[in-house]
Formats: structure tokens, C-alpha cells, sequence
């Protein structure tokens, strides 16, 4: 796994409380162990449509290798709005954290990076298998439409940290990407 670290890591609460920033481990671990279990950790992407308008979806996510992975049928509207603008955010609950990412994602099209990931959703249950540079199955989530689905490489720069149980605060990192 890519050990990614942040260049900036800062305590962003805002109650005077002096509360010190959370060390990125504390996230990034977790986003490696939600790769692991059969139910996934909720992830929702948001991406912004045709004239500004903000849409919101749950994604199955997949934590490689430092990144986050998701996939969408092409007719949907989040694969419509990341083909005219490829900026998004990524949200998730986790155990002690919810934790929104900020970047861009990345229809994926090589064949080592589409296997890779395609045996690891095979391992979290989901029986997918790669065909002509997207993925195909017997099922998806109702809202992704028929098969093929494609492999979205998600990219971020800023992660924003709220602790949900101690130690409680709220903590921005930024890395260089």
C-alpha cells in the first residue's frame, strides 16, 4: 500500500477548545480496513451536473493503494457529471471518524489496475470479472444501471476529519498529488 502522508496537517475546531489535530493514521487506517470486511464502509460521492446543480450518490468504494476506487454504469448521472467535470468530493462514516475527500476522479481503463481491483471486490463478495475495459456482473446496486460498469480512480488533495468519539475534534489535512 502507498503510504501516503499530508504536507499540511491542521486542527480545524472551531470552539476554542484546543483540541490537537488527529495524525492522518487515524483515517487511513481505517479506509484500508473497511477493504476487508463483506459490509462496506457507506461511502457517497458528490459531484456537480449541468449548471452547478450538486448530486449525491452512495458508492461501493475500494481503498488501493493510497486511492479510493468506485465504479458507475455510464448512463448514470454522477459517470454524466464527472465526464463534464472530473472535481468531487468522497464522504464516509467510519468507526470514530466521518471523513469528507476532496479531488477528482478517473475512469480507469488499464487492464492491471481493472483486475487488481476487480479480485478485490470478488473478496468483499461481489462476483465482478473485467470485459472490454469496465466491469460486468450478474448484479450491481439497483442505481447503477445494466452492466458494463465503469472503474473510477479517485484522487484527493484535502481530507476533513470529524471525530465522533475520543479524542473529538476536527482536523483538515492536505497532501501534494
Amino acid at each position: 500500500m502507498t503510504d501516503l502522508q499530508p504536507y499540511e496537517t491542521v486542527s480545524i475546531e472551531n470552539g476554542g477548545y484546543g483540541t490537537p489535530a488527529f495524525d492522518w493514521s487515524r483515517a487511513r487506517d481505517q479506509l484500508a480496513a473497511g477493504r476487508r470486511h463483506v459490509i462496506a464502509v457507506p461511502y457517497f460521492l458528490g459531484t456537480v451536473g449541468p449548471g452547478g446543480v450538486p448530486h449525491a450518490a452512495g458508492v461501493g468504494a475500494m481503498w488501493h493503494d493510497g486511492d479510493l476506487y468506485f465504479t458507475s454504469g455510464p448512463g448514470t448521472a454522477k459517470a454524466r457529471n464527472l465526464a463534464a467535470n472530473p472535481a468531487c468530493t468522497i464522504s464516509a462514516r467510519l468507526d470514530d471518524l466521518d471523513l469528507t475527500l476532496t479531488g477528482r476522479a478517473a475512469r480507469v481503463t488499464d487492464e492491471a489496475t481493472l483486475e487488481a481491483l476487480a479480485a478485490a471486490y470478488r473478496e468483499r463478495g461481489w462476483p465482478v470479472r473485467v470485459a472490454d475495459d469496465a466491469f460486468t456482473a450478474p448484479y450491481s446496486a439497483p442505481s447503477a444501471g445494466r452492466a458494463p460498469w465503469h472503474l473510477y480512480r479517485f484522487t484527493f488533495h484535502t481530507a476533513v476529519g470529524l471525530g465522533t468519539k475520543a479524542p473529538e475534534g476536527a482536523t483538515r489535512w492536505r497532501f501534494r498529488r
